[in-house]
């Protein structure tokens, strides 16, 4: 399958039209996905209609839009214009969205065609995903193995090849830990630098879930930029083109609270010391490391209140007051200072997403679930600390694949940078896959 960009470029240049690109990729989708179950919300009719609309305008000397005729699926929370939005929930499986997410919006001007939706996990509130509306998504790596969340089916609809680009959503690791459970490029958003009106809880048009950004998912670097920008990312500043032995590098291995499979330390460690070979100062240790036992503990109090809206846990404890609202905030305010003086120092973070590779089903309810590393059974909800590490400061950070565990699953880091620097996070990211599967850089945006 090519790419998002090849394939508008081959449009463009009239060796393919958008209507044999959206046929292709709904043959893909109808031939593949009766086992995977990524794109549960399909509307092929109104995609073709979409993608002869695109043929016309070309024919007509319109050649515009980044995305130009390119075929592709979106998250299933997104709202779109005629399509079920209802985040899993049964009692909301017949409402239907009035109007295009912002995002969505985005999308289209940029020419793309929406194939469907992708599946996702209860209110977006599981790292695999699976529901009572849509059913279960499983990883096309692996069917055996989750294919992450919330994210998952966007995720899953790239890693089959169905379609080369997605979008998705980041409160807990939702874009990040799909794409590297699947082997993909994510990257989750400095907090508000992309617009996510139309990504709300169904039949509400409020503000969104406090921490949550909204963020593209790719097969291949080159489409992760070009997706990024469409979505808004054009309005931050890059960072000047630097070699990878450029870089002044932090590994963060592991987090103290949290363990993680010897696999990802090793690749961790492994990418730390190709990039000194290059040149690169890389750090194992930093008294400027904000406190991050404190970090964790702040950012899943932040957590289990934005996604219960302020009500009660369900273990019984007390709701979080509004005043323990003004003072997690003003940790959270002191916690992104305390990374920004990390950042003085250094140009990017890279530490784990999640303890493991891509796991088996479970349906055990997160909060009881179990995961096993090395061979000893840890609780699933510790591990909500790395994601976090980059969620609770609203830092940027970026997915990259840098190796392959013993049973064949890509591993995933992900890089982690300063306050609105994505684009010094997308660009760490390149080098290290560059680095990791010893290609070139003109190679380095296709994930191995």
């Amino acid at each position: 399958m090519k790419s998002a960009l090849a394939t508008a470029a081959a449009i463009r240049a009239g060796e393919t039209t958008a209507l044999a690109e959206t046929e292709a990729a709904i043959a893909r989708i109808e031939a593949g996905d009766g086992a995977i179950n990524a794109v549960v919300v399909r509307d092929f009719d109104r995609a073709r209609e979409q993608a002869r609309a695109v043929d016309a305008r070309i024919a007509a000397g319109d050649t515009s839009g980044a995305l130009l005729g390119v075929p592709m699926t979106v998250k299933e929370s997104f709202d779109v214009a005629g399509l079920v939005t209802c985040w899993g929930f049964t009692e909301h499986a017949d409402f239907v969205a009035s109007e295009d997410a912002i995002a969505v919006q985005r999308l289209k001007r940029a020419g793309a065609v929406i194939l469907g939706k992708t599946n996702v996990p209860v209110a977006l509130a599981d790292l695999q995903t699976n529901n009572p509306v849509y059913g279960r998504t499983r990883n096309p790596l692996n069917l055996d193995r989750v294919p992450g969340g919330s994210s998952g089916g966007a995720a899953a609809a790239l890693a089959a090849g169905y379609v080369p680009i997605e979008i998705g959503s980041d409160i807990g690791g939702s874009i990040r830990i799909p794409a590297s459970f699947c082997g993909l490029w994510g990257h989750k958003p400095t907090y508000n630098a992309l617009l996510s009106f139309g990504h709300n809880f169904p039949r509400t048009d409020g503000c969104g879930v406090a921490l949550n950004v909204i963020g593209p998912l790719a097969r291949d670097a080159d489409d992760l930029e070009a997706l990024f920008e469409v979505m808004g990312g054009d309005a931050l500043a890059r960072p000047a083109s630097r070699a990878p032995g450029a870089w002044r590098l932090l590994l963060l291995d592991p987090h103290p609270q949290v363990p993680v499979q010897a696999a990802i330390r090793d690749a961790i460690e492994a990418t730390g010391k190709a990039f000194e070979a290059r040149g690169a100062t890389v750090d194992r240790h930093t008294d400027l490391l904000p406190d991050l036992v404190s970090q964790s503990g702040n950012y899943m109090r932040m957590l289990l209140t934005a996604m219960a809206r302020g009500a009660p846990p369900p273990d019984g404890g007390p709701a979080t007051t509004l005043g323990g609202w003004f003072d997690l905030i003003d940790a959270q305010a002191k916690c992104r200072r305390d990374w920004g003086r990390l950042f003085g120092e250094y140009d990017a973070v890279i530490a784990p997403i999640w303890g493991t590779t891509a796991y088996p089903h479970d349906d055990t309810p997160l909060g009881e679930r179990m995961l096993m590393i090395d061979g000893t059974a840890y609780p699933a909800g510790m591990q909500m600390a790395l994601p976090g590490l980059a969620t609770f400061p609203m830092l940027p950070a970026t997915s990259v694949r840098v190796g392959t565990d013993p049973d064949g699953l890509p591993i995933g880091v992900q890089v982690i940078a300063d306050y609105n620097r994505d684009w010094t996070a997308i660009a760490v990211a390149r080098a290290a896959h560059q680095l990791a599967f010893d290609v070139t850089p003109a190679q380095a945006g296709v994930a191995a």
